[in-house]
Formats: C-alpha cells, sequence, structure tokens
C-alpha cells in the first residue's frame, strides 16, 4: 500500500512538471480575468514549488510574471536620452601625389594630381544645453570641417573646443537660438559589474540605434586604443560609427562615451569599451573653462608598474598600485613626504590597482585642491596629503619653426618645461628640445616627425636648445644622421636628403 501511494505521489509531481510552462502561460493570459481563486492559489503555488526547488538565483530572482511583467521595455528611458545623441561628421581634404609632379610634360597631357576628400562618421553626446558635445578624438583627427546632425533631422557646423588624443575625447560646439536636449552626467565609480546599460550611437550610418546589455568589467586597460587605461567593458553591441555615443545607465544618466570595440570581423561580438563619465565630465568641464588643452594634476611624481617580482621584494600579498620611481625634491609630492621605492594604494579612498588606474584617479581630480594617498612604505601603511598644482612653466621657451634643406624642415620646436611635457603626453621630468608641431605638407611630416619627438643628437652634435637645432638644421649637406627619443624608445636614423 505505501509503495502504491508512493508511485502515485511521484506521477503527479511528473505531471505538474511537465505542465509547468501550460501553467504559466494559462496564468498570464487569465491575469486580468476573475477566476477560481482556490484553483488560481493551487496552481500557482504548486508552479511556483516546483520551479523554486531548481532555482539558482536566489528567492528574490524570477522570471517575469504576468502580462504587465512582459510588457516592461526600455523605451521610456530611449525616448527620455536619445534626443541628446547626435550624429558627427568629420571631413578633410586628403593631399595627392603624382610621381609626374613638377613636370612641365606630363602636367600638360594629365594634369596635376587633384586633392581628395575623406570623411569619416562617428557619433557624439550633448552634455550642455548650449551645444556642448563630447565625442572621441578619432573622430574628428585631422579634419578640415566637422559637422552635427541632431536626432531632430536639424544640421549644424560645429567648432572644436577642446581635443586630447591620449584620452581619446573631443568637445565641440554647436549654436542654436534654443536650448539643446542634454544627458546628465552620472557617477562611473559607481558602476558594478553586471548593472544593465544602453548603447546609443548611428552604427554603420545607418540612422540612430540602441543596443542593451550589462557592465561586462571595470578598469579595463591596454586594449590599444588610447593612453588612458581605464575603460568600461561592455557587452551592448558597438559598432563603427558608435565611437562618441552614449553609455546610459537605468536612471538615464551617461555614465560613458563608447569609444572602441574587440573585433576580428569589424563588427560586435559583444566586447565593447567605454570611456567612464568622470573622465568625460572633467574633460567637459576643461573645454568649458576654455582651457586650450586638458591639464592634469602636477605632484612632481613618476611612477611605473608593479611587477611580481616587485610586489614580492616589498612583501606584498599581490602585485598592485603604483609604484613611485622619481620624486622631485621641491614639487608638492616632494614636500609631502613621497619617496622613490613607496607604492600608491589608493587615492581619496578609491582602490589604485595599477599605474593606469592612477593616472584615471589623478585626472577626474581639481588642481589647486588636495589628495589624500594611502601608500606602502618600507613595509607600513601610511597616509598623506598632496597638494594638487598646475604643472610649472618654466623659464618661457622659444618656439622655432625649422626651415632650409632638412628632414627638419617644416618641424615647430621647443624646449621642454613639466607644463609642455604634459601638454604633449610626456613625462613630465623629461628635458630636451621636442617638436610641438608639423607642417602637413613638409618634408617633416614626409619624413614621420610627430608632435612629442625628443631630437637628442643631429649630425654628431647634442641637442640641449631650440637654437641649436636651427642651427644644425641648416648644415649644407645631403647626409643626415640624427637620434630621437619617441615614446621612451631611441630611434636612430641616417639616411640622404
Amino acid at each position: 500500500m505505501r509503495a502504491k501511494r508512493l508511485s502515485l505521489v511521484l506521477l503527479c509531481a511528473f505531471m505538474v512538471f511537465a505542465a509547468a510552462p501550460a501553467v504559466r502561460q494559462a496564468l498570464a493570459e487569465d491575469a486580468a480575468k476573475p477566476a477560481d481563486p482556490g484553483l488560481s492559489d493551487v496552481l500557482t503555488d504548486l508552479l511556483h514549488g516546483v520551479e523554486g526547488e531548481n532555482a539558482t538565483s536566489g528567492p528574490d530572482k524570477r522570471v517575469p510574471f504576468g502580462r504587465e511583467e512582459v510588457q516592461l521595455s526600455f523605451a521610456p528611458l530611449v525616448k527620455q536620452t536619445a534626443p541628446a545623441v547626435v550624429n558627427v561628421y568629420a571631413s578633410q581634404t586628403a593631399k595627392v601625389t603624382s610621381p609626374f609632379e613638377g613636370d612641365p610634360f606630363f602636367e600638360e597631357f594629365f594634369g596635376r594630381a587633384q586633392p581628395r576628400a575623406q570623411s569619416s562618421l562617428g557619433s557624439g553626446v550633448l552634455v550642455d544645453p548650449s551645444g556642448v558635445i563630447v565625442t572621441n578624438f578619432h573622430v574628428i583627427k585631422d579634419a578640415d570641417e566637422v559637422k552635427v546632425a541632431t536626432a531632430d533631422g536639424r544640421e549644424f557646423a560645429s567648432k572644436v573646443m577642446l581635443k586630447d588624443e591620449t584620452l581619446d575625447l573631443a568637445v565641440l560646439k554647436i549654436e542654436s537660438d534654443k536650448p539643446f536636449p542634454v544627458i546628465a552626467i552620472g557617477d562611473s565609480d559607481a558602476l558594478e559589474v553586471g548593472d544593465l546599460v544602453l548603447a546609443i550611437g548611428n552604427p554603420f550610418g545607418v540612422g540612430q540605434t540602441t543596443t542593451s546589455g550589462i557592465v561586462s568589467a571595470l578598469a579595463r586597460s591596454h586594449i590599444g586604443v588610447s593612453d588612458s587605461g581605464y575603460f568600461i567593458q561592455t557587452d551592448a553591441a558597438i559598432n563603427p560609427g558608435n565611437s562618441g555615443g552614449a553609455l546610459i545607465n537605468m536612471g538615464g544618466q551617461l555614465v560613458g562615451i563608447n569609444t572602441a570595440i574587440y573585433s576580428r570581423s569589424g563588427g560586435s561580438i559583444g566586447i565593447g569599451f567605454a570611456i567612464p563619465a568622470n573622465m568625460v565630465r572633467a574633460f567637459a568641464d576643461a573645454a568649458k573653462a576654455g582651457l586650450d588643452f586638458f591639464e592634469r594634476p602636477y605632484i612632481g611624481a613618476e611612477f611605473e608598474a608593479v611587477t611580481p617580482q616587485i610586489a614580492e621584494s616589498l612583501g606584498m600579498e599581490k602585485p598592485t598600485g603604483a609604484l613611485v620611481s622619481s620624486v622631485e625634491a621641491t614639487g608638492p609630492a616632494g614636500k609631502a613626504g613621497l619617496k622613490p621605492g613607496d607604492v600608491v594604494l589608493q587615492v581619496n579612498g578609491k582602490p589604485v590597482e595599477s599605474i593606469e588606474a592612477l593616472d584615471y584617479r589623478m585626472a577626474t581630480l581639481s588642481i589647486g585642491t588636495k589628495a589624500n594617498f594611502a601608500i606602502l612604505t618600507k613595509g607600513q601603511q601610511a597616509a598623506m596629503d598632496i597638494a594638487l598644482e598646475r604643472a610649472p612653466e618654466g623659464a618661457k621657451a622659444a618656439e622655432v619653426t625649422l626651415h632650409g634643406r632638412s628632414p627638419f624642415s617644416g618641424a615647430k620646436v621647443s624646449e621642454l618645461s613639466p607644463r609642455l611635457a604634459q601638454k604633449l603626453g610626456l613625462r613630465t621630468d623629461l628635458k630636451g628640445v621636442t617638436v610641438i608641431d608639423i607642417n602637413r605638407d613638409s618634408p617633416a611630416a614626409d619624413f614621420g616627425f610627430q608632435p612629442g619627438d625628443i631630437v637628442r643628437e643631429v649630425n654628431g652634435t647634442s641637442i640641449d636648445t631650440a637654437a641649436t637645432l636651427a642651427q644644425v638644421a641648416q648644415q649644407d649637406t645631403r647626409w643626415w644622421r640624427f637620434t630621437v627619443e619617441r615614446g621612451g624608445q631611441i630611434l636612430r636614423q641616417v639616411l640622404r636628403y
């Protein structure tokens, strides 16, 4: 008798488990209709009981139940934010060279090579009602003209207020007699892995598009996009043309500027990256303040990565933080007591996992304030307040444009100061003569010189001042031997010109 009863119970349980989907559908369809309360309660309890035994996500997580929950949508959030996302069209005229250029015979019959127009397409986000737009630097790089199309179909000419290649950010300005819709900038430090986000932009030029996903990771670095190494990773689909578009949280706030994807095909495979909104806010504020470049706070110290070997030698459980490699004695860090060999672990209570994290934390702080640094020094935890100052200008160095028959012709050079080094994205402790600008149609551009190159030696002469380089560049010779420092690497070149 007991065996028959057990068999009957097992049979009933199996029938309930098999019928669970059908029961759910029936309950959803009849949710708005009056029903037998006894039967409804029994079926509901039975269904939840069967599913509850197999649930792994906790009692507060469940599938949508009822017509109202099934119809939940991101549409209200998109309607609120999408009008502030714009399309950015950048164009430039590219120089086309011909092997017969300058030859009267061939130019007579074939004509001169005509310049060719090039264009790029991206997105941007309105962050101020006056028409301030944040986008990516690579969207407007080298552009002669930048136009903006708003979501309502209007088109505007724009001017570039501020741009920074190392951060891959740019700020544009458009004008109208009416205020523009904006997206409020949120706190990207409040994001957590798993948070829902929306990506809005103009992929492949097909028109404004919205995709959804989650925050897949935080503080991503070394992804080859820019020198900035602190990105939000998301699986919301980001494709070419989305660059400069908005990453939105569920509160309708801007938490990132979409900037890149990891892809082998050119399309989205669910690995996209966005610049955190806290960096975007600091950059936009600098643009609105009228600065000609994005100034980072200066403390007079340089840092390097904490490797596993260094961490072990310092008695650290794991490699984390930023190791102090040098300190200027008269700088803010030196005055506060920071020393080479110390490791910065936190800034204002925020963790510093790497050099990239420290650069990000510092860049989002305001010049003229103080920051609290938690450090590891001689095996002991300590804390100190360091003043955040403007990088010193130093003695006003002359800017010299080089001429003559040399590979340097068309380059503008100057002697480095901490402020100039910061402007060029260089270490602030570097000294020497650096290239600060290049004429696009000059020998210096043709030979590949770049802003930030430090000229160390030319034809056996050490270069310590801009005047010395200008004099050497006037030499009457066809052979040139020079040494240039670029990105911490020494490049030596011998050529005939």
